[in-house]
């Protein structure tokens, strides 16, 4: 049986530009037939067919798991020309963020298919908020015990111990010591807002 075809809402389809012939050189330069493109996606074969035919529009989840298949990022996908960045952030041009409380700093280039953060957890700070959303989170302990939640199970992690997760699994993130907590955390959600992500508390207008 072949996997059913996700339906997309037509607004997000409008926002994104044709694709279609990226998706089919991409797939060629992977060498994979699109039979096993598609399965590896979570994608019907005739529904990929329609995608690469530009029949129709893929949604930014589709976009995600797609690049994880053909080994790029989004903006590849898109047919994206990125100018080139600097491969090194100094600590000096970190600037602090706040958000619900928590701390962030940017630790890599934006616009990349990962984006790196330093994020400070004070405790008790929105440690009730559990988010879902696309894409992969890894983050890394640094100083003080972090309260991850996968799903139903509640996990204590310690300096040096570290995490990576699917974010459609819903997750919640608290610091464990009324010192807070420090971590490296890097997600592949292209362009989100941390706010949007796990990270402090959603700012008026913003998803939670």
């Amino acid at each position: 049986m072949s996997p059913a075809e996700p339906v997309e809402p037509p607004e997000a389809a409008e926002a994104l530009p044709a694709v279609a012939p990226q998706l089919r050189e991409l797939r060629r330069r992977a060498s994979l037939t699109l039979e096993a493109a598609a399965r590896t996606a979570g994608l019907s074969p005739a529904h990929l067919s329609r995608l690469e035919t530009g029949q129709r529009q893929p949604s930014l989840p589709m976009l995600l798991a797609l690049a994880r298949v053909y080994g790029t990022t989004v903006s590849e996908l898109l047919g994206e020309t990125v100018a080139d960045r600097d491969a090194v952030v100094r600590a000096a041009d970190m600037e602090p963020t706040r958000a619900g409380g928590w701390t962030y700093w940017q630790a890599g280039a934006p616009g990349r298919g990962m984006q790196a953060l330093r994020v400070h957890v004070p405790y008790g700070a929105q440690g009730d908020i559990v988010r879902v959303h696309p894409g992969e989170e890894w983050l890394y302990v640094i100083e003080g015990r972090l309260r991850l939640s996968l799903g139903d199970t509640a996990h204590t992690l310690a300096p040096g111990d570290s995490a990576h997760f699917d974010s459609l699994t819903p997750h919640r993130i608290a610091a464990a010591d009324r010192g807070g907590a420090d971590l490296l955390f890097v997600h592949t959600l292209l362009q989100s807002p941390a706010t949007a992500l796990c990270l402090g508390g959603p700012s008026q207008g913003e998803p939670t």
